[in-house]
């Protein structure tokens, strides 16, 4: 939904990168940096609770994600190896972000807090009923991602692409930290939980989604199977 918004925002960096190729930082680098940066800021934010935060600055590392490969354009162009790397760690930072958000559910529960204890029966098993809904949603949200990314690295292994569907990563890491920021402003868990369980739909719809064009691109232009790609 988001990705027609890649190129205007490769414009708007423009002037950021330049300046990073100036100062002798390389397009690897600030993949790293990006990962490394988005999975710290995730695990602390599901420690502390501090959501509102947390989305603001992984708002700012997932807006500059496109940074590097500015770089690298100005650069000579990037390498197979950056490609790789960033997919990668993409991979990492993704996981990172859900399992903070995991981590911030389990707190809920685990802690026996005066927010807890001193609500109605009704209100704690309202509160309990969608952290565990938003607790499923994250985990179950962490296999679609991974399955999502798989299914175009397996249909462009075979000589497919698979690129279309729903929610694409910058669609999914909108919702979880739009979700997030609307909690940690004030409102419900429940809110949170709801944007997670419209994460997990989506994910699932656009997994069959590839699964459906790589069957038919397969149907239209079979090729043959590979007994090492079993």
């Amino acid at each position: 939904m988001f990705e027609h918004l890649r190129r205007p925002w490769k414009r708007i960096i423009a002037p950021i990168a330049q300046a990073l190729v100036n100062a002798g930082v390389s397009a690897n680098a600030v993949t790293v940096i990006g990962a490394v940066g988005t999975v710290l800021v995730a695990i602390v934010t599901g420690i502390t609770g501090w959501l509102l935060a947390g989305a603001i600055v992984m708002a700012i590392l997932v807006a500059f994600d496109s940074l590097d490969g500015s770089v690298a354009s100005l650069t000579g162009g990037g390498t197979q190896f950056g490609a790789f790397l960033d997919s990668t760690l993409d991979r990492i930072a993704d996981w990172a972000v859900l399992t903070g958000l995991i981590i911030y559910y389990f707190r809920i529960l685990l802690d026996g807090s005066n927010t807890l204890f001193s609500t109605t029966m009704t209100s704690l098993w309202s509160h309990q009923f969608w952290t565990m809904i938003g607790l499923s949603a994250a985990l179950f949200s962490i296999m679609t991602s991974f399955v999502t990314s798989y299914a175009r690295a397996r249909a462009e292994a075979e000589g497919f692409e698979a690129k279309n569907g729903i929610a694409t990563r910058s669609d999914r890491l909108v919702i979880i930290l739009v979700g997030m920021a609307l909690t940690g402003a004030g409102l419900p868990v429940a809110v949170m939980s709801c944007f997670l369980l419209l994460l997990a739909v989506l994910g699932i719809v656009t997994v069959c989604q590839r699964i459906l064009v790589v069957s038919r691109s397969m149907s239209r232009k079979p090729r043959p199977m590979n007994p090492a790609h079993r």
